[in-house]
């Protein structure tokens, strides 16, 4: 029996890419083989893939990015992508053809469209990215993390929650030691993007707590490269136990030992916060399109597992107080523990699955 294969295409953040690498996982559990299209802006998110999984990049671009001339490369560069896949694909048929969002997935899902191929895509967020608009009435279905979710007049859209990686999964429903006079850990992402505002306020508003709550806290935050050195130095600078660096390579065990998460909104965050399940504080990037990030953030925050801060309102006095209104109440914090676990979809990778099975069967001949 010939081995099936998903080819699955992705952009250039953990938003997009960690969904794909829960997938792969899957895929590859099921006896199928599984490539993957990215960029180089992508591939830095590879490392956690199985190694089974092939990994190729393929020319796309933005007109997000760069000078005129830059500008003026975008279409060529995407037609090449495209017809470099279209080559690939005609070589090596994929059974279905899955994308996640972001512009490196352009090639594939274009490709994908113009060969007549099985494919569909999956959108992390609440309002559907640029390309995932784009091409949700070309596609089957559009899966979508977060729901309800934006969808354009005649795209088929059906619910299935953010895939999480196996390494959050093995922490789904971990146990949670509700704040005391112990040690107790926060930590503070800040996705790939938009991290500097946490940078700036988080660590003075630790500095804003009662001293009696400071001397049992231990920080793990994440900074970007230019200002980690300083971060870390305003917590080494005032007693502060802290861990400061660009990428955390083990989140999700950060995030089953802390009391607490402060956080961007980004679909994946949301996802493996909720799953593990631990009371956060909720920042959504205000930049973001179509301001995703509330979107994101509003099911966890209704469902009493988070507090939400509109980064217009974020400063150093106002996020204390939450921090300490959270760390200062074990009981209260423990049902935001709670909350958040129940509003986690901690089987979201198999119902994605069985869309990817039902969409290759459809189309089989």
């Amino acid at each position: 029996m010939t081995q099936k294969l998903l080819l699955m295409a992705a952009g250039g953040t953990g938003g997009h890419m960690f969904p794909a690498q829960a997938l792969a996982e899957a895929m590859l559990r099921k006896g199928w083989r599984v490539k993957l299209s990215t960029d180089a802006r992508g591939a830095r998110y590879t490392g956690g893939f199985p190694h089974s999984t092939e990994i190729s990049e393929v020319p796309s671009a933005t007109f997000a990015r760069g000078g005129l001339l830059a500008k003026a490369l975008v279409g060529p560069k995407i037609l090449s992508g495209v017809a470099q896949m279209a080559l690939d694909m005609r070589r090596d048929r994929p059974d279905a053809v899955v994308g996640f969002g972001g512009y490196p997935s352009i090639p594939a899902l274009g490709a994908a469209t113009l060969l007549g191929l099985p494919r569909m895509i999956h959108e992390q967020n609440g309002v559907l990215g640029k390309v995932n608009r784009k091409f949700a009435t070309r596609v089957a279905q559009v899966a979508c993390g977060v729901w309800p979710t934006d969808l354009p007049d005649g795209a088929q859209g059906v619910h299935v929650g953010n895939p999480v990686r196996g390494a959050v999964l093995e922490r789904q429903g971990a146990p949670y030691i509700p704040p005391g006079d112990y040690p107790m850990s926060i930590l503070v992402i800040g996705g790939s993007q938009g991290a500097r505002i946490l940078s700036d306020v988080v660590p003075e508003a630790i500095l804003a707590l009662p001293p009696e709550l400071r001397q049992h806290m231990r920080i793990s935050h994440q900074a970007r490269g230019e200002d980690e050195a300083r971060v870390a130095k305003v917590y080494a600078d005032n007693g502060i136990d802290a861990d400061v660096q660009p990428f955390f390579t083990d989140v999700p065990s950060r995030i089953s030992e802390a009391q607490l998460v402060i956080s961007r909104s980004g679909a994946s965050s949301i996802a493996d916060i909720s799953v593990i399940g631990r009371p956060s504080i909720l920042i959504p990037l205000a930049s973001a399109a179509g301001d995703h990030q509330t979107a994101n953030a509003r099911g966890l925050v209704e469902a009493g597992g988070a507090i939400r801060i509109p980064e217009s309102a974020l400063d150093s006095n106002s996020l204390a107080e939450q921090i300490a209104a959270v760390l200062t109440h074990p009981q209260g914090a423990t049902q935001m523990a709670n909350a958040a676990m129940n509003a986690g979809i901690p089987d979201a990778t198999d119902r994605l699955v069985a869309l990817v099975e039902h969409l290759s069967e459809e189309a089989a001949p």
